[in-house]
């Protein structure tokens, strides 16, 4: 991973906005040693080091979250906040648990999705099959967290739907889980949909975090749009074509 390569969407004195390549995860989980996020924030934004909450590990260590205030996965690319100061750390955090940050992903999922748009409203669990697992069906254990996932459909054939997903919550993989639970699982999903081959050219999960918008503590709207990474723009391209083909032969 070529931490020296990460583009950077937006910037001023309190927030960094990057868009973040697939293979790369966020923070250590204090099991593994590779280059994670936190590594770059540090290099290229060393004011950030004492930002944001620590996670205390069982054995009594710690792992750094220097800025940062939400995660996405580490197969999955797009927009990412990195907040400068601890006040704006605190700032963002409220805005996130008040839902007023407005967060749009867009992804392929298997199966033609036949509703034009939705809500997927199911509390999520951990997964009783797998601990790496969370779950938004029947059968889950421990705490059952509410999940709230908006999305609309923007094409679609009969064996995939592009679509475009709003998270009004933050939780693990919530977008992957709330799709499975609806028999739509995201594409080359290997977690969450392991019985079921890689498509569209993706090598990994086919999950893009496009846009982030928030206002500001100064009440300057912030609004970034992530570029599509390569595998995804072709994959756009070519299942519009597709779509466009197979609509042609229909009329």
């Amino acid at each position: 991973m070529n931490l020296e390569s990460i583009p950077i969407l937006y910037k001023d004195d309190r927030y960094v906005i990057i868009n973040k390549p697939a293979g790369l995860v966020v923070h250590p989980d204090g099991k593994t040693n590779e280059p994670t996020l936190v590594d770059w924030i540090i290099k290229n934004f060393p004011e950030t080091e004492g930002v944001g909450e620590p996670i205390v590990l069982t054995n009594g260590g710690t792992i750094l979250r220097p800025g940062i205030v939400h995660r996405i996965d580490r197969e999955t690319t797009g927009a990412l906040v990195i907040a400068r100061t601890a006040e704006a750390h605190a700032y963002l955090k409220e805005r996130f648990q008040t839902r007023e940050v407005s967060k749009c992903y867009h992804a392929f999922v298997f199966g033609e999705i036949k509703e034009e748009e939705g809500v997927i409203d199911r509390p999520i669990g951990r997964s009783r099959k797998d601990f790496r697992m969370w779950s938004a069906q029947r059968g889950a254990k421990g705490t059952m967290r509410d999940a709230v996932t908006e999305y609309k459909v923007v094409e679609r054939s009969k064996d995939f739907s592009f679509i475009e997903a709003y998270p009004k919550t933050g939780r693990t993989h919530q977008i992957r889980v709330h799709f499975k639970a609806i028999n739509h699982p995201v594409v080359c999903d290997k977690l969450y949909a392991p019985k079921r081959d890689c498509a569209l050219g993706f090598g990994r999960v086919a999950l893009h975090a496009y846009s982030i918008e928030f206002t500001d503590a100064l009440g300057k709207i912030i609004s970034v749009k992530a570029p599509y990474p390569k595998d995804f723009e072709d994959a756009v391209k070519n299942f519009k074509e597709s779509c466009q083909r197979e609509s042609s032969m229909l009329d």
